[in-house]
């Protein structure tokens, strides 16, 4: 197609959400046998006749696939972002680009003002983003997560408040400090109705509840309760879910943000060292090692975090 562009890719991400949920038969978008990935970085190898807005040799940043090339059409709804790499951000760093979009977008689905308490769960990539992007928005930011070394990779990045929790019941030390000073935004960023369920007791008035993780695990419960935090007095809290799609992929006169608009936004604040990537990254693999990264990030989360092919050690 004339819109399209080839790319040679250097460094695709591997996504512990979405792409394990692909790969088990999940995510019914996704049909077996296919190519997973949806985060690469290359250099464009070749661009059709109709794009005028990339050359031969840039390099950008993509929803490609895990593949050394791979070609998109730039004009597409779903799969065409393409987005220059601002000139000194490594690609180690610009390939953790659509985490953070996905991430960004949690928090501009958010009403946080300065010095709101927000609350996050879940510090995976997305998680640890979301917390950080927060906390630029001037929020006090408590970060939670049961596996210490994503709690450290959190501290790593700067954000200050994240703590390790228990899995089960809230602890009654956090239970304490979350009654002195309940939450204005709730982000979700586990996917687990039940860690959900489990913190919506510390809402302050009118506050927020961001899904930002899918729900994708069966979960039985009272749903009535649940519905009281939005519908009754005194709380009136609002729940938004926070997938990126909401928004338009290319840029429109009709709207203030687009999806490649966001990864431009979070490219620069990489490049600022306002946003840090480093601490996430924890596996740099050969294509031929692309199953370990998998099986890492299911079995041994505690260890894979941020997990990375590097597309120029291909053998042969």
């Amino acid at each position: 197609m004339s819109s399209e562009v080839v790319v040679k890719n250097l460094c695709s991400h591997i996504s512990a959400g979405t792409e394990l949920a692909c790969i088990s038969g999940q995510e019914s978008f996704f049909k077996i046998p296919d190519t997973p990935g949806y985060t690469a970085v290359g250099h464009i190898d070749k661009v059709g006749e109709h794009v005028t807005a990339f050359k031969r040799g840039d390099r950008v940043y993509t929803y490609g696939p895990h593949a050394a090339y791979f070609k998109t059409d730039t004009t597409d709804r779903w799969h065409g972002v393409c987005v220059k790499v601002p000139e000194g951000l490594p690609n180690e760093a610009a390939a953790f680009t659509h985490m953070a979009t996905i991430a960004l977008t949690a928090i501009r689905q958010s009403n946080i003002e300065l010095g709101d308490r927000v609350l996050v769960t879940g510090l995976g990539a997305i998680g640890n983003l979301a917390a950080q992007l927060a906390e630029l928005q001037g929020a006090e930011v408590l970060a939670l997560d049961r596996i210490p070394n994503r709690v450290e990779a959190a501290k790593a990045c700067g954000v200050v408040g994240a703590e390790v929790v228990r899995e089960g019941p809230v602890s009654e030390a956090l239970e304490r400090a979350l009654t002195n000073k309940p939450v204005q935004v709730l982000i979700d960023a586990t996917g687990s109705a039940a860690v959900l369920e489990a913190y919506i007791p510390f809402l302050g008035p009118s506050a927020q509840v961001i899904v930002l993780g899918s729900p994708r695990q069966p979960y039985q419960t009272n749903l009535t309760g649940f519905l009281q935090y939005f519908q009754l007095l005194p709380l009136n809290a609002e729940l938004k879910g926070a997938l990126e799609f909401i928004y338009p992929t290319h840029p429109s006169p009709f709207h203030k943000h687009s999806i490649t608009r966001n990864a431009e936004v979070v490219m620069q604040l990489m490049l600022q060292n306002r946003l840090h990537t480093s601490p996430l990254l924890t596996q740099v693999l050969r294509p031929e090692e692309a199953s370990e990264g998998y099986k890492g990030l299911r079995e041994r989360p505690q260890d894979y975090l941020g997990v990375l092919i590097d597309w120029t050690q291909m053998a042969g």
